[in-house]
């Protein structure tokens, strides 16, 4: 005669994710090892155009606006060129750039310890002589 088994109805069968995990990861270095990587773009052809050969319509003209600490430096805290002056001058050179070209790139770099009320000060300058292309960077 047979017994028969007493099942114990609580029991959840577990099943064990080590090694499917190891075997997921041995997968994933075989692939990553024999994946040969092609140069796609170096095949594709492409058709580009002749560079242009004619020479641009005027020079970009560019100032470079530098503002510092005027407490700890002589001055008005800014400097054009690489040449200190007053706000006076450099509402002169505006007016005088404007009137001939408003197209003018002026960059206006901003040293760390600079004051925001200078900068304001020459933000409105370009403003005020509609001066557009205007990038300002800290140093």
């Amino acid at each position: 005669m047979m017994k028969k088994r007493k099942q114990k109805k609580n029991e959840n069968p577990e099943l064990s994710l080590t090694p499917m995990i190891d075997v997921v990861f041995q997968l994933l270095i075989f692939f990553i090892v024999a994946m040969r990587v092609e140069d796609l773009l170096g095949r594709v052809d492409v058709s580009r155009p002749a560079p242009d050969t004619t020479p641009p319509e005027k020079d970009v003209d560019l100032l470079q606006i530098t503002v510092y600490n005027a407490d700890k430096l002589k001055g008005h805290g800014i400097a054009l060129n690489k040449r200190k002056l007053s706000f006076e001058t450099l509402e002169r050179h505006f007016q005088r750039l404007s009137s001939m070209d408003s197209g003018v790139s002026v960059i206006i770099k901003c040293t760390s310890d600079s004051k925001h009320s200078t900068l304001v000060k020459v933000l409105d300058l370009c403003a005020k002589y509609e001066l557009k292309n205007i990038s300002v960077f800290s140093m």
